[in-house]
C-alpha cells in the first residue's frame, strides 16, 4: 500500500484528534488515529482504572494479547499511562475493515484481576486513491448508441469513510460522461457514458483522463488514462450468472484446489462473445493466494491459506468478451477453521522457591494458556501430571493458578517438576505440555534428633583428665544453617559438684571429654544431659541422657580388718591342746575397697612355725589345724599370713597371727618374750635409727662449742669471791623428765659447783633443788679459794668435752643393753 506525506489540513486533523474513553459491557475503550508517534500518551490507564500508579508497578501489571499478534501499546508504570510502544498503520492493520481495533488484556496479580481494553484505530487521509492499472484500454463500436455504457474500474483507496474515494472528475471532451455507482449493498464501479455517437473516420481514438478524489480534509487524487478505440459494432457485454459468489475453504486444503468456477455469457457471437476473466483491483498478496484461469473461470487456491491469520478473502473479478466489453463481480470466500493448532501454555508468575511451611490454597504460579483455532477447537482442559500436592485452578479466562493442596516437606521433596498438559476439544485433539520447576525452600520445622533414647559412657578410674570417654551423635535434616548441630551440657550438680567440673563436650563433634580423674570408690555413677541444638531461628533442640560408669581399677591393697594390722598390739589365740584336725584355729579378716574381681580376695601361709600343723582357706581366712594337736608341738606358733586380690596387677597385705597352744595362760610364763622374739628384727631397724640421731646430735654440739669457744678468746676471766647467780636462760629449757612425762618443769633450779685450784681441777655435779624462785646462787666452798666462769679457760673447755663424752658412750650403752 503506498503512502504519502502528510498534508498541511491533515496534520491539523491528526493534532485534532483526542482520545475518549467510553465504557462498554465492562470494557475501557479508547480511540485514536493512527499514525501516532511512538510515546503519545493514549490515556491514563490506571486513574481509568481508579487505582494508583504505583499498584500497577506492585501488582505486575501488563498487557497480554490474544494471539501473537504485534504489541503496538504499552503501559508506563511510572505514571499509568498507556502509550503507543510501534507505529500504528491502520490500513496494513486492518485493511478495508470499517472498525479496527486493538484488543488487549491488562493483567494484575495479587489479587488477579483482569481488564479488557478496546483501542480504536481511526482512519486519517494519509493513501492517495489509485487505480489498477495506469492506462485502461477500451474498443467501442462506431455504432454505439447514445447512451451505452462502458464499465470502469474504480479507483481504490486504502483509506475508509470520507477519506477514501467520494468522486470522479473526467477530463472534458465531447463524446463520454462518467457516472459512479455508489449505492449500499451493491458493487461500487464507474461508468464511462456515450454522450454523443463515435465516427471513426473522424476520430480512430479516443484518450481521456480519470481524476478519483477523496473526502479528506485535505483531500487526495489519483488518476488513470483511457485510451479508447473506435471499432465497429459490439452491442452485447458479458454478464456473470452472479454479482456476488460465496464460497467456503477449508483452512487445510491442499494447494491446487478448485475454490470457485466464475460463469459469464456474452449474447454477442465469435471474437465479441468469447469471454476472458480476470482479476479487478486486488493486493499482490491474494495474486499470490489465488489464480484466475483466464478461460475457464476456475479460481484456484495457489498458497496454504490459515484461518487464524484471516477468516473471510474478498476477490474482485471481471469478465472482457472480445471487443473490450466487461463486467465485474465479488467473490467471498469464508475460511473454515481446522484444529491445526496445539494449545500453548506460558507462564506468566512464578514465585520460587517457596517455603515448606507455605499453607494449603496458596497460589504459586500463573499461567496462560492459548489455542489460536476457534469454537470448539479452542476449548482447552488443562491437568498436572503425577501425585503432586499441586492443582490447577482457572482464574479468568485462559489463565489457570498453580496452588498448593496439601503440606509441603522439604526434607521428604526438595524439588517437584509439574508437567502441565492442554488438550483442545478438537477432533482429533491436539495437546501440549509444560514442564515448570518449582524448589522448596528449607524451614527450620525439624529439631535435631539423637541417634539413640540414651547413651552409657565407661570410663576406668584414675583417668587422665581431658581424656574422651564418648560421643554423642545428633541429625537434622533441615538445610544449612537450620541443619547445623551444636552440642552443650546442661548445667547440672552431680554429687554437690557442678557438671562442668567432671565433663565437658565438644559443641560441634558431641564428643564428651572427662574434666578431671575419677575415683571408683568415691562415686560409680551418674547422668548428665546433653543438648542438641541447631542454628536455626528460632533454633529447636532435643536432648538426651548420658549414663556415666566409672569402672573399677585395682588400686586399693587388701585391707586386713583381723587381726588388727598394728603390730605393736598383740593378739594372740589360744589354741586348746585337745584340737583335732579341721577345728576352727582362728580367722583372718580381709576387706578390699576395689569391686569385682579386684576385690577377690585369697588368703596364703607364706611363714610358720610348723607348717604342717595349720591351713588356711583359700577364700574364707579361715585357720584350721591340719592334724591332731600333740604334746610334742611347741606351745608357740607363729603364722605369717598374706592376703592377695585378683586383680591384673594384684596387690597384697600381711599379717601376724600368733597362736599359743595351751589350756591355761599360767602355763606360759614366757608369753611377754614371744612377742619380743618377733620384734626383735624391728627394734634393732629402730636402734640404728637412734645411733645415727644421737651421733649427729653430738657433731652438732661439738660444733657449737668451738663457735663459742672463738667468740669468747679476747674476753676476761671473770673472777668471783663471793655468790654467783646463774640465770634461767642458761638452763636448757624443756629438758625430758626422768619419768618420761613430757617437759622438765622451769620450776627446777639447779646449782653447779667448780672446784678451786688448778686447770685440771674437776667438775663437781650435779645437785638441784625443787624451788619457786627464778635464779640460784653459787656460793663459795670453803675448801675454795677461787669462782670461775664455766667458760673461763681451755682446761675448764676439756672438762665439758670429757663430760659430754661419756654421756654419749653411756647412752650408746643404754641403747644396746
Amino acid at each position: 500500500m503506498k503512502t504519502t506525506g502528510f498534508s498541511a489540513g491533515c496534520l491539523f486533523f491528526g493534532l485534532s484528534c483526542f482520545y475518549f474513553m467510553v465504557p462498554s459491557n465492562g470494557d475501557i475503550s479508547y480511540s485514536i488515529p493512527e499514525e501516532m508517534k511512538i510515546g503519545s500518551v493514549i490515556g491514563n490507564l490506571a486513574k481509568d482504572l481508579w487505582i494508583n500508579a504505583k499498584t500497577l508497578s506492585m501488582r505486575k501489571s501488563r498487557l497480554d494479547v490474544d494471539d501473537e499478534g504485534k504489541r503496538y501499546c504499552d503501559i508506563d508504570m511510572k505514571t499509568g499511562d498507556l502509550t503507543v510502544a510501534d507505529r500504528i498503520d491502520r490500513e496494513g492493520l486492518c485493511g478495508f475493515t470499517t472498525v479496527c481495533v486493538l484488543k488487549y488484556e491488562v493483567i494484575l496479580e495479587n489479587p488477579m484481576e483482569m481488564h479488557r481494553i478496546v483501542v480504536e484505530i481511526t482512519d486519517i487521509n494519509d493513501n492517495s486513491p489509485s487505480f489498477s492499472k495506469d492506462v485502461v484500454k477500451l474498443e467501442i463500436r462506431e455504432s454505439a448508441v447514445k447512451g451505452a455504457r462502458y464499465a470502469i474500474s474504480e479507483a481504490q483507496d486504502a483509506d475508509i469513510g470520507t477519506n477514501s474515494v467520494q468522486n470522479y472528475k473526467l477530463q472534458d471532451n465531447a463524446y463520454f460522461l462518467f457516472k459512479f455507482h455508489n449505492n449500499p449493498g451493491q458493487e461500487k464501479y464507474g461508468e464511462l457514458i456515450l454522450e454523443n455517437e463515435l465516427d471513426r473516420e473522424r476520430e480512430q481514438e479516443v484518450r481521456l483522463l480519470l481524476i478519483a478524489m477523496d473526502g479528506g480534509n485535505s483531500p487526495r487524487s489519483g488518476s488513470v488514462s483511457i485510451h479508447i478505440t473506435v471499432l465497429d459494432a459490439n452491442d452485447n457485454s458479458p454478464v456473470f450468472s452472479k454479482s456476488v459468489y460465496k464460497v467456503r475453504l477449508r483452512e487445510d486444503a491442499p494447494l491446487g484446489t478448485t475454490v470457485a468456477t466464475l460463469n459469464a455469457t456474452d449474447a454477442d457471437e465469435g471474437a465479441n462473445g468469447k469471454v476472458i476473466y480476470e482479476f479487478g483491483h486486488i493486493s499482490s498478496d491474494l495474486r499470490e493466494v489465488f489464480t484466475l484461469e483466464s478461460e475457464t473461470g476456475n479460481l484456484i487456491l495457489n498458497a496454504n491459506v490459515d484461518y487464524e491469520r484471516q477468516t473471510t478473502y474478498e476477490l474482485k473479478v471481471e469478465c472482457k468478451d472480445g471487443a473490450g466489453l466487461a463486467s465485474f463481480a465479488k467473490v467471498v470466500i469464508d475460511i473454515d477453521d481446522v484444529n491445526d493448532n496445539a494449545p500453548t501454555i506460558q507462564l506468566k508468575s512464578l514465585n520460587d522457591p517457596i517455603p515448606e511451611n507455605t499453607p494449603p490454597g496458596s497460589e504459586v504460579s500463573i499461567i496462560s494458556v492459548q489455542d489460536r483455532d476457534s469454537e470448539k477447537n479452542r476449548q482447552i482442559r488443562c491437568i498436572i501430571h503425577g501425585d503432586v500436592p499441586f492443582v490447577l485452578k482457572q482464574s479468568i479466562k485462559n489463565y489457570f493458578s498453580i496452588v498448593t493442596t496439601g503440606e509441603l516437606d522439604r526434607e521428604f521433596i526438595s524439588d517437584y517438576n509439574l508437567t502441565i498438559t492442554a488438550t483442545d476439544e478438537g477432533t482429533p485433539p491436539l495437546s501440549s505440555s509444560k514442564t515448570v520447576h518449582i524448589s522448596v525452600s528449607d524451614v527450620n520445622d525439624n529439631a535435631p534428633v539423637f541417634e539413640k533414647q540414651n547413651y552409657n559412657a565407661f570410663v576406668t578410674e584414675n583417668n587422665r583428665p581431658g581424656t574422651s570417654i564418648s560421643f554423642v551423635t545428633a541429625s537434622d535434616p533441615d538445610w544449612m544453617q537450620n541443619g547445623t548441630v551444636l552440642y552443650t551440657l546442661v548445667p547440672t550438680v552431680v554429687h554437690d559438684t557442678k557438671v562442668s567440673s567432671f565433663l565437658s563436650i565438644n559443641a560441634d563433634t558431641g564428643v564428651i571429654h572427662a574434666v578431671r580423674s575419677f575415683d571408683y570408690e568415691k562415686f560409680r555413677n551418674f547422668n548428665v544431659q546433653v543438648i542438641a541444638r541447631d542454628n536455626g531461628s528460632p533454633p529447636l533442640s532435643s536432648n538426651v541422657t548420658v549414663s556415666v560408669f566409672i569402672t573399677d581399677e585395682n588400686d586399693n591393697s587388701p585391707q586386713i580388718l583381723y587381726p588388727a594390722p598394728d603390730e605393736k598390739s598383740l593378739m594372740t589365740e589360744m589354741v586348746p591342746k585337745a584340737a583335732l584336725s579341721g577345728s576352727l584355729v582362728s580367722k583372718v579378716i580381709a576387706v578390699d575397697a576395689d569391686s569385682g574381681q579386684n576385690s577377690w580376695l585369697s588368703y596364703q601361709i607364706v611363714k610358720s612355725t610348723d607348717s604342717g600343723l595349720f591351713s588356711i582357706g583359700l577364700h574364707s581366712g579361715e585357720i584350721r589345724a591340719l592334724r591332731d594337736i600333740t604334746e610334742s608341738d611347741s606351745m608357740k606358733q607363729n603364722l605369717v599370713i598374706a592376703v592377695k586380690d585378683n586383680g591384673q596387677s594384684p596387690l597384697s597385705a600381711t599379717c601376724f597371727v600368733y597362736l599359743l597352744i595351751s589350756d591355761n595362760l599360767s602355763e606360759v610364763p614366757e608369753l611377754k618374750d614371744m612377742a619380743n622374739e618377733e620384734s626383735n628384727s624391728k627394734l634393732t631397724f629402730y636402734l640404728i635409727i637412734a645411733l645415727v640421731s644421737v651421733s649427729t646430735f653430738f657433731l652438732t654440739f661439738i660444733i657449737l662449742i668451738v663457735a663459742l669457744k672463738f667468740c669468747q678468746r679476747r674476753k676476761p676471766r671473770l673472777l668471783f669471791d663471793g655468790a654467783v647467780t646463774f640465770p634461767s636462760a642458761y638452763l636448757p629449757p624443756n629438758y625430758a623428765e626422768v619419768d618420761g612425762a613430757g617437759t622438765l618443769r622451769s620450776s627446777y633450779n639447779y646449782d653447779g659447783y667448780l672446784t678451786t685450784g688448778s686447770r685440771t681441777s674437776d667438775f663437781k655435779f650435779i645437785t638441784y633443788n625443787d624451788c619457786t624462785s627464778t635464779s640460784g646462787t653459787l656460793k663459795k666452798s670453803p675448801d675454795d679459794s677461787n669462782i670461775i666462769s664455766l667458760f673461763d679457760s681451755g682446761d675448764s673447755q676439756k672438762v665439758w668435752c670429757s663430760t659430754l663424752l661419756a654421756y654419749y658412750f653411756a647412752f650408746i650403752v643404754f641403747v644396746v643393753v
